[in-house]
């Protein structure tokens, strides 16, 4: 990984509104890692349409700030979740729908690329910029605004290059993969959504000193008697639970169709000036058997696809 170069494309500050923050299932926030690369390959097949033969092979993402649309009361327990107003139907009455969380947020992508020259990487980033301005959806919500796009090489290995990359991500938080700590966990026989919740569950203790006085205290498991970190679930990707096939009227007809589970594992949020190559904040796609995945370089072993995977499979 040394020395080698990263053709990298930024586009900084993007403001989606209206994302979708059901990640999966049984999750909510951050949208899935899934969305991200999903909306970068579809804008690099925009880009292939319109002549700009551009391959994208990995995508960092790099939030900025986000807005959960999300209510809680002075007495409420949960938090609920702040739906759109839909149309009366016919009796006057609201229509039956299923609420969708949603949230707005700005984000940062950094998108390796290959495939062009130096003379080719000023018509890309005008046609990027064009398509973006076109109302491309990103995560199913809409891009409001966002800083003018460039290229940028980067030497793995070249410190004053990375921070050169750094400077323009900052203030902010990279999203990384912590499936480790999951693998970890695991390794001493726990659960899979037992271990993921462990990570995520917030402790509370109480003190008493000498004169009755009550303190509480709030803490979160720690790994190496260190801090965990900013430790959320984030969904990356399905697992096939059924053959490939035919299905009536679906979307594409010249793909076959399965039905699938989403996979959950864990992530960190991590500021960019705690990296140290463009690798550690870059994901990938890659599939093995009946996974499809995004994931990051570092864990893109085929023997981390087996049925022993460290992510949890939830119905989709």
């Amino acid at each position: 990984m040394i020395d080698e170069v990263k053709k990298l494309l930024i586009i900084p500050h993007i403001a989606v509104h209206n994302a979708n923050a059901l990640s999966s299932p049984f999750t909510i926030g951050f949208p899935a890692m899934t969305a991200w690369l999903g909306a970068v390959h579809a804008l690099q097949r925009k880009l292939n349409s319109q002549g700009i033969d551009v391959k994208f092979k990995a995508v960092g993402v790099v939030s900025h700030d986000i807005d959960l649309q999300t209510y809680k009361g002075s007495n409420d327990f949960v938090h609920s979740i702040i739906g759109t107003a839909n149309p009366l139907d016919k009796t006057g009455a609201r229509s039956a729908f299923i609420e969708e969380a949603r949230c707005h947020l700005e984000v940062s992508l950094v998108i390796e690329f290959d495939n062009l020259t130096l003379e080719q990487r000023e018509p890309l980033v005008q046609q990027v910029t064009h398509l973006l301005h076109a109302k491309m959806k990103i995560a199913s919500g809409d891009v409001k605004r966002f800083a003018t796009p460039f290229c940028l090489n980067v030497t793995e290995g070249n410190d004053e290059e990375f921070k050169k990359l750094q400077r323009h991500l900052m203030p902010g938080y990279a999203l990384i993969e912590r499936r480790d700590l999951m693998l970890d966990a695991m390794n001493d026989k726990q659960d899979a959504l037992q271990a993921l919740l462990e990570y995520l569950t917030i402790h509370h203790s109480y003190e008493t000193d000498d004169k009755g006085s009550v303190r509480w205290v709030k803490y979160r498991k720690r790994v190496n008697n260190k801090p965990a970190g900013w430790i959320v679930p984030i969904a990356t990707g399905f697992y096939g639970i059924s053959d490939l096939a035919t299905a009536k009227n679906q979307r594409d007809p010249d793909t076959s169709h399965r039905f699938a589970e989403s996979l959950v594992t864990l992530g960190e949020f991590k500021m960019p000036h705690r990296l140290h190559f463009v690798e550690d904040l870059l994901w990938h796609y890659q599939s093995e058997g009946d996974y499809y995945l995004c994931q990051q370089a570092k864990f893109a072993k085929p023997e981390s696809l087996d049925s022993d995977d460290t992510s949890i499979e939830s119905e989709f």
